[in-house]
């Protein structure tokens, strides 16, 4: 979440909404925040922190436990029209990457933007090239995609 928090601004520019949610009460929301985060990224962690004490949310976006009794890590992209475009769900000891998050948004963004007409392949970022989706691109996918851009 501290690198969440970093990251504020790329969310922000982006227009990303940003909320986190665990079976934790606000009140250890508080705590942690006042007496953890805050000591790792300035002014703590900048997005609201919501209590799904009895883990219908999790249950819902299928990172809820049923034997740990805990949320997943889980991370959600959730388009405008409120329509889930991506999942991740992680066991605790494994950390998220930010720069991919963002790098994903900036995918869906794009996608979006262009109606569908553009697609982003592997390791597209803004500025790379895209893909044009249709009848002419099957078969042409390695002629159009230019892999040493990917990688």
């Amino acid at each position: 979440m501290a690198a969440v928090a970093a990251k504020q601004k790329d969310f922000k520019d982006l227009g990303v909404e940003f909320f986190a949610t665990s079976i934790d009460s606000v009140f250890v929301h508080k705590v942690w925040n006042e007496d953890e985060l805050s000591e790792m990224v300035d002014g703590g962690f900048p997005f609201p922190m919501l209590s799904d004490a009895s883990g219908e949310a999790g249950r819902l976006y299928g990172c809820y436990d049923e034997e740990l009794k805990l949320d997943l890590r889980g991370r959600f992209i959730i388009d405008p029209n409120g329509v889930l475009q991506a999942a991740e769900i992680l066991y605790a000891p494994v950390g998220r990457n930010i720069e991919e998050i963002i790098r994903q948004v900036q995918a869906f963004q794009h996608v979006a933007k262009t109606g569908g007409a553009e697609a982003t392949p592997a390791g597209w970022a803004p500025g790379k090239s895209t893909l044009k989706p249709g009848p002419d691109l099957v078969g042409k996918v390695c002629e159009e995609w230019n892999v040493d851009e990917a990688f």
